[in-house]
């Protein structure tokens, strides 16, 4: 199944240009995804199963792809592992099980979203403007870095070293592999070591998502954030957010 929608105006971050690849198996889901997002002014591709997913994303590469967790072929976390692995990309993942470890799974393979079959359908256009933001913020970033004769200082709270102009983490001076996501979650939290920030803020600066709809989100980036660095580092406060702490060695000192 492929569908294929252009237009010639966008009323969302992004312009015309901007290509959705839509990876989805059942035919009415997507046939309505593409109309809705069509409507956007984006172009959008669908295609029905994981192998045809990889080879649209290698072939067509888009801006962003949403992209379901079960599917033909290979499944959808599969599919994001490999077209992550090629050239990175924003992935809103499509899940019908409201599961807490497929969700953190998706997240660790490279994911930077999901949502919980049934969706709505307005959610989703913003959730992907979102993305989109990020992506356009991320690149001015670079671009701006490119220019400047001195380079972005790195972050050095306790054991964590956060170099933001390459974007490379080390704890205790080993390597920690992130995704873009968990990257600038984690620049978040450390710039303001020990001050609480509530899941709204976090959702604004690191997602560009505005509606507390999404704090789930967070909460999920944080578990995956705590697995690859250690639980130790960033603290819940209960019904308000997360606090990044130094090591018990840099508290004593």
């Amino acid at each position: 199944m492929s569908i294929s929608h252009g237009a010639a105006a966008s009323t969302g971050p992004g312009s015309p240009t901007t290509l959705v690849l839509v990876v989805e198996d059942e035919p009415a889901i997507a046939t309505a995804v593409a109309h809705r997002l069509s409507a956007e002014g984006w172009r959008v591709e669908t295609v029905g199963d994981g192998h045809a997913g990889v080879s649209a994303a290698s072939r067509m590469k888009p801006d962003v792809v949403v992209l379901d967790v079960m599917l033909p072929g290979i499944d959808g976390l599969e599919v994001c592992r490999r077209i992550q692995a090629e050239r990175p990309v924003p992935v809103l993942m499509l899940t019908a099980r409201d599961d807490e470890t497929d969700m953190l799974i998706g997240l660790g393979v490279g994911a930077d979203d999901y949502m919980t079959k049934p969706f709505s359908m307005r959610e989703l256009v913003a959730r992907i403007k979102a993305l989109l933001r990020r992506t356009e913020r991320a690149a001015r970033a670079a671009e701006l870095l490119s220019t400047q004769s001195t380079p972005l200082p790195s972050l050095e709270v306790g054991d964590v070293v956060v170099d933001r102009a390459q974007r490379r983490v080390h704890r205790d001076g080993l390597e920690v592999h992130l995704t873009p996501t968990e990257f600038d979650l984690l620049v978040a939290l450390a710039s303001s070591p020990r001050t609480v920030l509530t899941r709204e803020r976090l959702l604004a600066e690191v997602w560009d998502w505005v509606d507390a709809s999404g704090t789930r989100t967070v909460d999920s980036h944080v578990k995956a954030l705590r697995r690859k660095l250690g639980a130790d580092l960033i603290r819940t406060v209960h019904g308000v957010g997360y606090a990044f702490e130094p090591s018990a060695a840099e508290a004593d000192a």
